[in-house]
């Protein structure tokens, strides 16, 4: 099978239903009478079976967890792989009570087909029709419906009818859906690998041959190329590759790309796979980029088709499933991780909300445990995205509590938000802050100034802190030395006089933050201890953080290319080469980046700053 492209006759499909509906089971039949049960396995299911005083429970192959077997119900998704001679199967058995809705959704998330199980004592249940429209949601267009435990009522063939019936009547309006109905009985193993004689009225295939043969109703392009970039690899000072999956598109040598945000273009050079150099690489491999021109990429930027770009906006529709106890709050903050990066937004408006009984939209203002329903949502910087029809991995992400770490909601964008009057979709992030708020005589700002060589981390822990900090609800804004020096400091060269006169005007516009409560993280060079020292005296309220790397910890890293165009002679001046920097005596925070990670450092920086806001009361 290859690494780049499913293998050929590749199925991944879903299982769900409602509790003690005989999922497992069913999946394990199916292992089971295929050969795809290693012998130790089935010798535990067995020891299993013996201690319960039941025959052989097939649902244990699958129920693998302790809690699940003493509980005897599925509370996570149990992934298996088998195969026969026509096609290859990767099988997500999904939770079957609504609690654990969150875990059938990552089950669905990657699925061809569901296989939606219905008891045939009870017929159609609420959890059948959420399954159905959560399938549908995320775009699974196959469908199959196995009527279980046909044993229990006699194999009466109006009792599947009936089923039938009412499954198609409820689905109708799910459009570009294909549906497919059997008759089985999981534990005697009636139409699911072997047609049986119990139900001779049922003239189709068993469960097994339609899952051989159904024809998955795939977009055989490859799509428009998407590469984001997870993490920049440097091997010495002349390699700088840019590691991520393909996650759509074809990508190979020579291929001319756009690199966004910063919408510079430039050519493939070469398509690195381990040790091996590739002619071309397809989703979903993971492979290592190189580029024929110097870019400053990082993580969270994204390589695409530069003749069908994404969509670009921080104002999306989207359609989330709430996956909290903790009902969404309308302007609060939360992260979204959407690809590679992470990210603050908010709920600007809840839309509606979906009634799982009669499928129709409701007009709400929150969500709630295994709601789902539609919202506006706002960014605190431009996403690149594609539409979730469109692209299932650039149209997809999840919403996180900053507070509590938990997961709380998955995503599907719809549509772009921007207006005739915001053509762009780019305002500004008005995420209301919620929890702790400071005193009024902690109303003052706060500026925190990272100083450190050039290729010490400053920019990039600057950034992380800069997500954290927002999503806990305090002003923040950040000034980046580079950034300001062209659009503000261009007049400037790299004359001491120059650098101090830079640095300077940094510190002017932190103090003017800084005095209307605001937190301004500033990443800077800033060279000379004697000027960050005036700062220091001039703002008070000033937390100075050392991003300590050694020089050549950071002639290796050399993001921009600079330390080599210095030692080549073409820059003249340069910190650390020509030009001396005077560390910090005693920084509040220090962060050693050659041995520390971004998150320690990180978690540094932004426990001082909560520590300044939010100080603990005796």
């Amino acid at each position: 099978m290859s690494g780049d492209t499913p293998g050929k006759g590749l199925l991944r499909l879903l299982t769900a239903g409602s509790v003690d509906d005989g999922k497992s089971t069913l999946i394990g039949r199916l292992l089971y009478e295929s050969g795809g049960v290693y012998d130790d396995q089935l010798e535990s299911v067995r020891k299993a079976s013996t201690q319960k005083n039941a025959v052989l429970d097939l649902s244990l192959i699958t129920d693998g967890l302790r809690a699940e077997r003493e509980q005897a119900i599925t509370i996570d998704v149990a992934y298996r792989y088998f195969s026969t001679a026509k096609r290859q199967f990767i099988i997500a058995d999904a939770p079957g009570h609504e609690q654990y809705t969150r875990n059938m959704v990552t089950g669905a998330t990657t699925a061809d087909l569901a296989v939606l199980l219905v008891d045939a004592r009870k017929g159609i249940l609420e959890q059948t029709r959420r399954h159905a429209y959560v399938s549908w949601l995320l775009g699974i267009r196959q469908v199959v419906v196995a009527v279980n435990k046909m044993d229990l009522v006699n194999f009466d063939s109006r009792i599947f009818v009936d089923i039938r019936s009412k499954f198609q009547e409820c689905t109708g309006f799910m459009d570009k859906v294909d549906r497919h109905f059997v008759p089985v009985s999981a534990l005697n193993g009636d139409n699911v690998v072997w047609r049986s004689p119990a139900m001779p009225w049922y003239a189709g295939p068993s469960l097994l041959e339609l899952l051989e043969t159904v024809t998955i109703n795939e977009n055989h392009s490859p799509g428009d190329f998407r590469f984001p970039v997870q993490n920049v690899i440097r091997l010495g000072q002349d390699f700088r590759g840019y590691a991520g999956q393909v996650v759509s598109g074809v990508v190979k040598p020579g291929q001319k790309v756009v690199a966004l945000p910063s919408g510079q273009r430039t050519t493939i050079d070469k398509v690195h796979f381990y040790h091996q150099t590739l002619d071309e690489a397809h989703p979903p491999r993971s492979v290592v980029l190189t580029v024929s021109d110097h870019l400053d990429l990082g993580r969270g930027d994204m390589l695409v088709d530069p003749e069908r770009m994404p969509q670009v906006s921080q104002h999306v529709a989207a359609n989330l499933i709430w996956m909290s106890s903790v009902p969404l709050r309308p302007n609060a903050p939360y992260l979204m991780k959407h690809m590679t990066q992470v990210l603050c937004c908010s709920i600007a408006q809840v839309v509606s909300k979906l009634d799982i009984h009669t499928f129709e939209d409701i007009a709400v203002d929150t969500l709630r445990l295994n709601d789902i329903g539609a919202v506006e949502m706002e960014m605190h910087k431009p996403i690149c995205f594609d539409f979730y029809a469109c692209n299932r991995a650039m149209g997809s992400f999840i919403m996180i509590d900053p507070a509590s770490s938990d997961t709380v909601a998955a995503g599907m964008i719809l549509r772009n938000c921007a207006t005739p009057s915001d053509p762009s979709g780019l305002r500004p992030f008005s995420a209301v802050p919620y929890g702790p708020r400071p005193e009024p005589s902690q109303a003052k700002g706060l500026a925190v100034w990272l100083t450190g060589l050039s290729g010490s981390g400053k920019t990039t822990i600057c950034n992380a802190v800069f997500t954290e900090i927002l999503a806990r609800g305090i002003r923040v804004e950040m000034l980046d030395a580079d950034v300001v020096r062209k659009h503000l400091n261009s007049d400037l060269g790299f004359s001491k006089r120059d650098r101090d006169e830079n640095v300077r005007r940094l510190g002017f516009l932190a103090e003017l933050l800084t005095r209307h409560g605001v937190l301004a993280l500033v990443a800077a060079i800033s060279p000379y201890r004697a000027v960050r020292d005036d700062l220091r005296r001039s703002m008070g309220n000033f937390v100075e953080v050392y991003v300590n790397a050694p020089l050549s910890v950071c002639e290796e890293r050399d993001p921009k290319g600079l330390y080599k165009r210095a030692r080549a002679g073409e820059i003249a001046g340069f910190t650390g080469i020509d030009d001396p920097y005077e560390a910090p005596l005693s920084p509040e925070v220090q962060c050693d980046t050659a041995v520390e990670s971004i998150k320690t450092c990180t978690d540094k920086v932004v426990t001082a700053i909560v520590e300044f806001f939010l100080p603990t009361k005796p």
